[in-house]
């Protein structure tokens, strides 16, 4: 799992050189595709995963997730993106993504990103075993609805490991549901989806793309995290990236 997450960090620490005005979200994943099977020597698990159809997933502006990459669609000035990367090796999973900000975004943009980012660094911090999962829900819906956000519902944080979804899976909000006690060696994402506007999501007819039904923007970022015996170890941590 080590392994595995380490290799999805490189994904994205390479693919960031790459992301500029031009550039299509199609483009991006035969760059990432490219680099997955020919350079590091592992597979997707993204691609062919209940029949989606790319390597990663690309969520632009009100995505919130699942975006699928497309020729058409071409990063402009101002725009936000996830870029959500999801590897197999040896039989184990790694998940990781990252937002990236293109050219002079919004202030609102900014902020959004910077909070959801947030939001994850503080619900890392507090992880150690004996404590409850729903704190991790309540510090992410603490600072999100603190600066007036909101948070995708629907989706969730999830355990991984020789499965690319298990339990644990991981609210990002506040829920009676999450009593578990964490316990050393557990692995699971963390992965808030928090909107600028209402938390509301509709789906595109290609069944996959989900975006805020408002149309508002949408962050998220996410990383697999392995529970130690006096607290936590980010498996998917990027180069020079610091939990702060």
């Amino acid at each position: 799992m080590k392994e595995v997450g380490k290799l999805t960090s490189k994904v994205l620490t390479m693919i960031k050189k790459k992301i500029d005005i031009g550039i299509s979200t199609e483009e991006i994943n035969n760059i990432c595709h490219d680099y997955i099977y020919n350079k590091l020597k592992v597979t997707s698990a993204c691609l062919g995963y209940k029949k989606y159809p790319k390597s990663i997933c690309i969520s632009v502006n009100d995505v919130v997730c699942h975006g699928i990459p497309n020729k058409n669609i071409i990063l402009k000035n101002g725009d936000i993106l996830n870029i959500d990367i999801s590897l197999k090796k040896d039989g184990y999973f790694g998940d990781s993504s990252q937002m990236f900000l293109i050219g002079k975004c919004s202030k609102i943009a900014k902020k959004l990103c910077k909070i959801t980012l947030k939001s994850l660094y503080e619900s890392i911090k507090i992880i150690k075993p004996g404590i409850k999962l729903r704190k991790i829900g309540q510090t992410i819906q603490n600072i999100a609805y603190k600066n007036n956000f909101s948070i995708v519902k629907e989706y969730c944080g999830h355990g991984i490991g020789k499965s690319f979804h298990e339990e644990p899976y991981i609210l990002h909000y506040d829920s009676p549901n999450q009593e578990i006690i964490l316990k050393e060696n557990m692995i699971f994402t963390i992965e808030p989806m928090i909107n600028e506007g209402k938390r509301h999501i509709i789906c595109d007819k290609d069944l996959w793309t989900i975006r805020t039904r408002d149309k508002s923007l949408s962050a998220q970022y996410e990383h697999t995290i392995l529970i130690t015996k006096n607290g936590y170890e980010v498996l998917t941590l990027r180069k020079n990236e610091k939990i702060v």
